[in-house]
């Protein structure tokens, strides 16, 4: 492992060739062109990487470096031929990495391991269903089965997948929703009456301040950065609030621009607020408190009086507990100066039109429900809701995970939704509330769960406590996974197991009726088509939709009149159920063929109508609850590492944070490792501490001295997630806590780097 100085900006020359270099080695220059110049384009295919919406003018190179390493990934022609599977049985897999997993290549035949076997063995695709559709119809009750899912997955299969769960007569959806942004929705679902953005992209061009909370849009989501030097270029202020000094949020150099290369980095953030972790929601109380403060100053100059009376309720309750606010409690909380929480303060006053983003820095806290309710409070205060370049901007991570939900993939769909899908396809829906993630791992380990289905993604690699929700996965007597590559949760299975190779989004999908596109949604609410560009990496692999369906078919037949079959041969039938239940979906074959997809409603963007209970715009009251970290401890943060999407690991090094060969690292304030008595490139173990639970332990990472905020510390997901307790959750959400885990610090007996880590 080599560690140096972490980067001062992002993209660049530097971005360029770390996209460009594995994508020529690994797919030639041909496949390379063809895919890079398609990608994110009218009558492309969308990125399956990030859902950061498209400007209305696309570039000739419309994707970040991790988008094209993205494409590497998945339209790579390298093969998991049947000898991987003669050489390797499974246990003999569980020491390997996420990252030597997702390198060995394409998964191209349907994969089964019988009860008692330790190895996958090749199956064709209608005994694969019929395993399915045996167990699914032996069991007991309907909600023994539950139906995980990707936000990776498009709006025609995820549409069939809540379809399929509901016929069984389960709402057992969790989804990675569950771990990342479930929070965003809770909040503001109550709060504005959407769980959704309420911006579009043009708004950022139009702010004059945009606040990045618990953000790394250099790492996570790179084309952000463009939009965010337009919006500068138009006067915008921009200011950051997060624990660690990011790249990205520090300098920007525009690789689609000459001086990208030749000049220096566009200066992103104006301010950084360098926060303590837990302490956002302080921070947005103590800036309320301070523009209330200055409309007693100058009353009826600060506050949209007009707005707040016509749209919005609670606002006294509101201002009565925040004036009480204790600024000594905030400070502590927030490891921020009284100047410069003033600053951003008198900055909100200033600006007429504020955007505040956020992603799961702010989610996944305990008070992250409440934390997204006060950053709703403080754009409705000065009334940045539903007006250009202002309003609330949740960021989401996967591609089409707000498509998912908007396709009913929830365990809490509302009534009117599954009356619609009832009336639709002549069933009567469940009605009780499904399993999310965290449940749905709890179930499993209570055996309550026989049968466990994966719609993409690695729930292993995501969900926390790593050991309990494997052991837990071992219970079931069937899993399955829908993926294209391999990846954690295909080595730790149910008594019997399926893997179901499936299409890339890069790929085309050739049915009956001829080519199929499916749609997505990206993170301003806007839908369009994504069609794959190349040929299949073999003829035995089948797209997300068809085996979806076809497991349906073979469990169901033809119980309800559902046609399953004519689903799988012309899309344009999916998108007519679509168009007849989902909200906002009228006409949906018609509008996904537009050029330019179409956008769906948002009531508190386009007429300030806010669906909530009350009819109006809720002003909370919430109490604080600072994170308390006892002496000798720190607050830890799992977080991803430059090469890397979700759980997906395209490298082993961070280059923005100076990182080089090697994940196994826990960064730390050099002024915090003194005060533990450890020193730089000292080997640590890193124990983390849960009520009166057994402590989890990582042996054997290497401490990194980094410029992170007094008292907190970092380390790369999944490889940490063990250290995260499976009951430690947002209130409300249910969302892991990934980013407030109490751990301490100690000498390890084994050198940093040597071997993989031991896991207590």
């Amino acid at each position: 492992m080599e560690v140096t100085k972490p980067k001062t900006y992002a993209a660049g020359i530097g971005g360029v060739f770390h996209s460009m270099e594995p994508a020529i080695t690994q797919m030639g220059l041909a496949r390379t062109a063809k895919l890079m110049t398609k990608i994110n384009h009218k009558g492309g295919f969308d990125c399956m990487s990030c859902a950061w919406p498209d400007p209305d003018h696309r570039k000739i190179a419309e994707f970040c470096e991790n988008g094209g390493k993205a494409v590497t990934w998945e339209a790579t022609p390298l093969k998991v031929e049947r000898s991987f599977w003669q050489e390797h049985t499974i246990s003999s897999l569980e020491d390997k990495t996420e990252y030597w997993l997702g390198m060995q290549g394409r998964l191209i035949e349907p994969l089964h391991k019988a009860k008692g076997s330790d190895r996958y063995e090749p199956i064709g695709w209608d005994r694969a269903y019929q395993i399915i559709a045996d167990h699914l119809n032996a069991l007991d009750h309907p909600d023994e089965a539950a139906f995980y899912t990707s936000g990776r997955a498009s709006n025609e299969a995820a549409f069939l997948y809540q379809l399929l769960a509901r016929v069984l007569g389960t709402n057992n959806l969790p989804d990675c929703s569950n771990m990342c942004h479930e929070s965003t929705g809770t909040a503001m679902s109550y709060s504005v009456g959407i769980g959704k953005s309420t911006i579009a992209y043009n708004d950022f061009a139009k702010s004059d301040l945009i606040i990045v909370m618990g953000q790394n849009p250099g790492t996570n989501h790179p084309r952000m950065l463009t939009a965010l030097q337009e919006a500068k270029e138009n006067g915008a202020r921009i200011v950051a609030v997060n624990p660690l000094p990011e790249a990205g949020l520090i300098g920007y150099k525009d690789p689609q621009r000459v001086r990208g290369y030749l000049g220096k980095p566009t200066e992103i953030a104006d301010d950084f607020l360098q926060i303590r972790l837990g302490g956002d929601m302080a921070l947005l109380q103590a800036v309320s408190k301070r523009v209330l403060e200055a409309e007693q100053r100058a009353p009826g100059t600060v506050l949209d009086r007009a707005f707040i009376d016509e749209h919005c309720d609670g606002f006294d309750s509101f201002e009565a507990h925040i004036l009480q606010l204790d600024e000594r409690e905030v400070e502590q909380a927030t490891a921020l100066s009284r100047a410069e929480i003033d600053a951003l303060a008198d900055a909100y006053i200033a600006a007429d039109r504020v955007i505040i983003c956020w992603a799961m820095g702010i989610t996944q806290h305990r008070k992250s429900v409440d934390t997204i309710k006060e950053i709703i409070n403080l754009l409705l205060l000065r009334g940045n809701i539903g007006k250009p370049g202002a309003g609330a901007s949740p960021i989401r991570g996967h591609s089409n995970v707000q498509g998912d939900r908007t396709m009913g993939v929830w365990e809490q769909m509302p009534d009117s939704f599954l009356d619609a899908l009832g009336e639709e396809f002549g069933f009567e829906p469940p009605r009780s509330h499904g399993l999310d993630a965290v449940h749905g791992i709890r179930a499993l380990d209570r055996g309550e769960v026989k049968v466990w289905m994966g719609l993409g993604g690695n729930l292993l690699g995501a969900i926390s406590d790593t050991n309990l929700a494997e052991s837990a996965m071992r219970k079931t007597k069937l899993s399955v996974q829908l993926s294209t590559k391999l990846n954690r949760s295909h080595v730790i299975t149910g008594e019997e197991a399926l893997i179901l190779p499936v299409l890339g989004r890069t790929e085309v999908d050739m049915q009956a009726a001829g080519p199929q596109y499916v749609t997505v949604e990206d993170s301003v609410c806007a839908v369009h088509a994504s069609h794959g560009q190349i040929e299949p990496i073999a003829s035995t692999v089948r797209s997300e939709t068809a085996v979806v369906a076809g497991i349906a078919h073979a469990t169901f037949g033809d119980r309800h009149g559902i046609d399953w079959l004519a689903m799988i041969d012309d899309y344009d039938v999916i998108r007519d159920h679509i168009s007849r239940v989902v909200p906002g979906c009228e006409d949906y074959n018609a509008k996904t063929r537009q050029r330019d997809g179409f956008v769906l409603p948002n009531g508190p963007r386009d007429e300030r109508r806010f669906d909530t209970e009350t009819g109006k715009a809720r002003i909370t009251t919430n109490e604080l609850e600072p994170v308390h970290c006892p002496p000798g401890r720190l607050i830890l943060q799992t977080m991803r590492s430059h090469d890397q999407f979700n759980t997906t690991i395209y490298s082993l090094n961070d280059r923005y944070r100076g990182i080089k060969k090697g994940r196994y690292v826990v960064f730390v304030h050099p002024d915090d490792l003194a005060d533990l008595g450890l020193e730089d490139g000292q080997s640590v173990d890193i124990f983390s501490e849960w009520k009166d639970e057994p402590d989890r332990v990582l042996r054997g990472f290497r401490a990194v001295a980094y410029p992170t905020a007094r008292g907190c510390a970092a380390a790369y997901f999944p490889e940490a997630n063990v250290l995260v307790p499976l009951d430690s959750t947002a209130l409300e959400s249910n969302t892991p806590a990934s980013k407030a885990v109490i751990v301490r610090l100690e000498p390890a007996s084994v050198p940093a780097g040597v071997g993989r880590p031991v896991v207590v």
